[in-house]
């Protein structure tokens, strides 16, 4: 019977299959953080000077999560870009200052 029903120039039906499960180290997939993890990160990113050393050591080692290395080279990179424009800022401010002050002593009131 079943060959009466291919004869007439059908195929049989093709079963899809799954292919088989990949290991972890086949996808490279991290795990994901979860709520407590972030807010231990940002409890230590409260503690000064300890923040930017776990900052760095969460950037370039690695072993730790993809997604927190990820997050602390861009926290790094826009601590880099405040800090530029805290000096530029501050360099501006500075020499607008000691022009106000250089004026202000070559002005005489009589």
């Amino acid at each position: 019977m079943e060959n009466e029903e291919f004869q007439s120039g059908q195929q049989p039906p093709v079963i899809p299959t799954a292919p088989p499960a990949k290991e972890y180290n086949e996808l490279k997939q991290a795990p994901v953080m979860k709520v407590k993890d972030w807010l231990i990160i940002y409890l230590i990113m409260l503690i000064p000077i300890v923040n930017i050393v776990m900052l760095f050591v969460w950037a370039f080692n690695e072993n730790i999560n993809p997604n927190k290395s990820n997050w602390a080279k861009a926290s790094l990179i826009w601590l880099a870009i405040v800090m530029v424009l805290y000096i530029l800022l501050i360099a501006a401010f500075g020499a607008s200052i000691m022009a106000l002050m250089q004026g202000a002593a070559g002005v005489s009131v009589y």
